[in-house]
């Protein structure tokens, strides 16, 4: 039974100014993620975790190289129809949660139906709500919520669409060890009882242990690819890695 796929890059390249000089954030990635599995990305300050992510959900284009989602390879996709896909099919949990505070949570989490032209299934969208523990703050507006309370929104609000995919940047970044802790199993709990895939980005070797896989990156280029690795693991990959890789 062959392993169907969510999410994959090829010869993934993406290069940048700054300061007057060309950086290569990737340099060359392959990669293949399962449907209904959890990889967390790992690897030093600017071995370019968020720049995979961004291109692999089509959120930026890169220099060269492919990418697709399910059976789509974006490259041969306008802005538009870009724009369409990632509406349908890619749903993004950014760090700073990027909530509009106007919109009360319930608007907030159907957002993108909104935008896109379509109705909320209200029965998916319910089991959403009191998934992630929300079902009596649906009229409170972000300001009115914790930071946990915030990144539980995003989180739904990246699931209310049933995407292909899910793309979490450092989620558990801005919060504390007990709410980081139970953004993590419910992230884990969604891939365990709902075969959603996510993709992770994550500095944290506590965060990456809730993972399936863990895939590190250093210089634009994947170094390791642990299945299954465990807390102490990760940690000693991480830790062996050397400083010339890192630089």
């Amino acid at each position: 039974m062959s392993v169907q796929l969510a999410v994959r890059v090829e010869r993934l390249v993406r290069t940048y100014e700054a300061g007057g000089q060309r950086v290569t954030a990737l340099a060359g990635v392959d990669a293949a993620f399962a449907r209904g599995t959890f990889t967390a990305v790992m690897g030093p300050s600017g071995s370019g975790k968020s720049t995979l992510l961004q291109t692999a959900a089509g959120l930026d284009r890169p220099t060269s190289g492919r990418a697709w989602i399910g059976g789509t390879e974006l490259s041969n996709l306008s802005e538009t129809a870009l724009t369409r896909l990632r509406r349908s099919k890619v749903g993004f949990v950014f760090q700073a949660f990027n909530l509009v505070d106007a919109l009360t949570v319930e608007e907030n989490i159907t957002l993108p139906m909104r935008l896109s032209g379509t109705r909320p299934d209200r029965r998916w969208l319910a089991e959403v709500v009191e998934r992630v523990g929300m079902g009596d703050r649906l009229h409170h507006r972000p300001a009115q919520l914790s930071g946990g309370q915030q990144q539980r929104v995003a989180i739904a609000r990246a699931l209310a669409m049933r995407p292909e995919v899910v793309f979490a940047d450092e989620p558990t970044g801005a919060l504390d060890g007990t709410t980081a802790a139970e953004v993590l199993a419910l992230l884990r709990a969604i891939v365990d009882t709902q075969h959603q895939t996510i993709i992770m980005v994550t500095h944290d070797s506590v965060a990456a242990s809730y993972a399936d896989r863990v895939l590190v990156l250093a210089n634009g280029r994947t170094v390791t690819d642990l299945p299954q690795p465990g807390l102490t693991r990760i940690a000693t990959e991480l830790a062996s890695l050397r400083p010339e890789v890192c630089a």
